[in-house]
């Protein structure tokens, strides 16, 4: 007796036969409906671990039934089965609730892949595998909870996901979750900033290229996307990839295949596509900058990530985490904060998010007295009026703004003591080991 069972939704016989024997080889028990009303009646009789339906059916189409199996089955993944390049009715499936998508003529070897992929969802249930976010994404207010519960069901599913949120606010840890929580958990997960890589380069980053291509290419070159074959791709500053690019990458996500620069032949590639930006990209869209057809693809599911800003009530938690970590990395006890360093941050308009909090908790140990931290040791940059650090430029300024006081009160003290690290250590208040952690992190000599 088979493991599993799937129900097969078509009206065409050939293509029922077809998915029949490709299933029954999967060891996968199938049973069949030539119509909606069919399939109602087949899901209402008993348990499926997977279906997969024909888009076009006699009495209704496959965006029917996958809503109706997502209200009424949500823990059965539905996928779709489309015309050829109609990436339109493939986006609808995804954001009605499908698992996945396959065109037509249908592809044996992706068919066997996703059904592959669906039925770790399912076995992934059946073990009842929880790996609790909220041990990685802190926070306790509703906005996280509602991010966690999110990522959970995005999880479940293969849709391309739009992580939208400001600079420092955790966008590629909400991705790793998304991969580490899915069916994908055992595959590479491969972040790449697309902003970093070298205009001239990117399109062998991404799909790689042949021994003798061109000038430097010496040996032949696996890309990003090969890379992350059977796992997922997270394009981060998705933005910031120029046109021609956007157009290679529309083409490799639709085709689901690539074509290594220098090479005649195409190569499958099976990745989930997860992206982010900080930018605001419909707006990049309507400007031109940003293509319209690739948005509309990446863009099928949109989860935002809140500003630290959002959700102060988490400060003090995630306060304690960082504090915790830092005194790791010190081998020393964790400083413990007081009362009014506690209210100072949660005045704090955080333009720099998350990783700014850590930043200044970092700055605030080394120079505390005592293993407290008083709100004077934060020394958080100036508010102006509208409340608003007076510091130009991004996050990442302000960053190198926090370091830069670190580093400027260490050599004050270290010229003050003749470069006595022991002495400096005393005059700063700090451990010596503290000390010595601050000058590998600041690069001082």
């Amino acid at each position: 007796m088979s493991q599993y069972s799937a129900l097969v939704v078509d009206d065409e016989p050939d293509i029922l036969e077809l998915l029949e024997l490709t299933l029954s080889r999967m060891d996968v028990d199938t049973h069949t409906a030539a119509n909606l009303s069919e399939a109602q009646h087949a899901l209402n009789g008993r348990n499926f671990d997977l279906c997969l339906t024909d888009m076009k059916l006699p009495d209704g189409n496959g965006i029917d039934l996958v809503k109706y199996i997502s209200k009424r089955y949500p823990d059965t993944p539905v996928a779709v089965i489309t015309a050829h390049g109609n990436m339109e009715a493939a986006v609808e499936a995804l954001k009605s609730g499908a698992f996945d998508f396959v065109s037509k003529p249908v592809d044996l070897q992706v068919l066997r892949r996703l059904v592959t992929t669906a039925l770790k969802v399912v076995e992934q249930r059946s073990k009842v595998i929880d790996r609790r976010s909220r041990d990685t994404l802190l926070g306790e207010s509703r906005a996280m909870q509602n991010i966690r519960n999110k990522i959970a069901k995005l999880a479940r599913s293969q849709a391309p996901v739009y992580i939208s949120g400001p600079s420092g606010s955790g966008k590629e840890m909400v991705a790793r979750l998304i991969h580490e929580k899915g069916p994908r958990t055992d595959a590479p997960f491969i972040p790449v900033n697309c902003g970093a890589i070298p205009e001239q380069l990117m399109e062998s980053e991404f799909f790689g290229h042949k021994k003798g291509s061109f000038t430097g290419a010496h040996s032949d070159k696996a890309g990003l996307f090969q890379a992350a074959n059977g796992g997922t791709l997270f394009l981060d500053e998705v933005a910031d990839l120029p046109l021609h690019m956007q157009v290679k990458l529309l083409r490799a996500i639709q085709e689901k295949s690539v074509r290594p620069i220098g090479d005649q032949q195409e190569t499958a590639v099976d990745v989930r596509i997860l992206s982010a930006t900080h930018k605001d990209l419909a707006k990049l869209v309507a400007e031109g900058e940003f293509r319209q057809d690739l948005y509309y693809r990446i863009n099928v599911i949109e989860l935002q990530v809140p500003s630290l800003a959002q959700r102060r009530d988490d400060i003090p938690l995630l306060a304690e985490h960082f504090l915790g970590k830092i005194a790791l990395g010190m081998d020393s006890e964790p400083p413990v904060l007081a009362t009014d360093a506690v209210a100072a941050l949660q005045r704090y308009p955080f333009p720099g998010n998350v990783r700014e909090l850590e930043n200044i908790l970092e700055r605030a140990t080394t120079l505390c007295e005592d293993n407290i931290i008083y709100a004077e040791d934060l020394q958080l940059p100036e508010l102006g009026t509208d409340q608003t650090p007076i510091i130009e430029g991004d996050d990442s300024s302000l960053d190198g703004y926090l370091d830069d006081q670190q580093r400027e009160a260490i050599q004050k003290a270290l010229e003050q003591t003749r470069y006595n690290k022991t002495a400096a250590a005393k005059v700063l208040g700090i451990s010596f080991r503290a000390l010595r952690y601050r000058l590998k992190k600041l690069g001082i000599e």
